[in-house]
């Protein structure tokens, strides 16, 4: 976890310092909404596997310079459900053991384009979750949680046009509570709409 948050911070220090490419397909200062559908991994506790995620943001950006945007972002995001780990069969080891997170997000978020059409995207913020898991202690018990963490991620992809792009992500979503843990990592292809 603490080597995923390092090297996001500096995959972001380092985009923040590129020169920025100008071009009639780099976005300019305008309104957004993007999904994303991907892989969601859980592999905390009582659980190591993956499952389908959906994530769907709006939010506004303004230029900086030619080629980079920095803005606000919210969303929402549903992480799937992952079977407890059984390291002797496949099954799951309790019918009603699964994983389930899903939550909002708010934050701020960049898209830097380093050549007329590719960008790096980068993107952090608060992530109010609700979920329900097994406890990591001796006795587990299923709980259902609420709370507040983080959220961050990076991102590369290619600009058709001013309007439109598609992108290949990795997210890390923190949800951690009490004794139970949750936190889930997301690759993803998304596509964004621009007006």
């Amino acid at each position: 976890m603490r080597k995923t948050l390092t090297a996001l911070a500096l995959a972001a220090a380092g985009a923040a310092t590129m020169p920025f490419a100008s071009a009639q397909t780099a976005p300019h200062n305008g309104w957004f909404v993007n999904g994303s559908v991907g892989r969601s991994a859980l592999d905390e506790g009582a659980y190591n596997g993956h499952d389908t995620a959906y994530t769907i943001n709006t939010g506004y950006r303004w230029e900086l310079e030619p080629g980079g945007l920095l803005g606000f972002e919210v969303g929402y995001n549903d992480l799937g459900n992952i079977d407890v780990s059984n390291a002797f069969t496949d099954d799951p080891v309790l019918a009603r053991g699964q994983s389930q997170l899903h939550g909002w997000t708010a934050g701020v978020n960049g898209h830097f384009n380093f050549n007329p059409n590719w960008y790096l995207s980068a993107r952090a913020g608060i992530y109010s979750w609700k979920g329900h898991g097994l406890s990591n202690n001796d006795d587990p018990l299923r709980r259902s949680l609420s709370e507040s963490d983080y959220y961050g991620g990076l991102g590369i992809g290619y600009d058709f046009s001013t309007a439109f792009g598609l992108g290949l992500n990795y997210d890390h979503y923190q949800a951690k509570a009490s004794d139970v843990n949750l936190s889930t990592d997301v690759w993803s292809l998304g596509a964004e709409f621009r007006f």
